[in-house]
């Protein structure tokens, strides 16, 4: 059977290279979305966010985050991380990987052969 699978992140990101290579070692034929030179929409992130959290989505240990002034880290809710994302997408946890509209995020070789077996 057939099945969809989007890996979405940043080109020169270490992890993303890890996870397709994993993926392409393991055969499995996917789309690249660089969501740093080709964008992200909100209607995608809030579909993230309602599936996984935003907690999990938003990338709070890379330097875009840890740089940001404290008034834009405090208080965070849903719709202010998805505002934070948008606005710099390598705020996004990386990789998100869309198999048939089920997302794992982050690459754990594991979860990656759960997910796609």
């Amino acid at each position: 059977m057939a099945r969809s699978v989007t890996i979405y992140g940043i080109k020169a990101c270490d992890t993303m290279k890890k996870a397709r290579a994993w993926l392409e070692t393991h055969g499995v034929a996917c789309v690249f979305h660089d969501y740093k030179s080709q964008g992200i929409t909100r209607e995608v992130l809030e579909g993230w966010v309602r599936q996984v959290g935003w907690e999990i989505l938003l990338n709070r240990s890379g330097t875009t985050f840890r740089n940001l002034p404290d008034a834009d880290k405090a208080d965070l809710d849903a719709a202010r991380a998805i505002d934070l994302m948008l606005a710099q997408p390598s705020m996004i946890k990386r990789p998100v990987l869309d198999v048939d509209g089920a997302l794992t995020v982050g690459f754990k070789p594991e979860l990656y052969a759960v997910r796609l077996n």
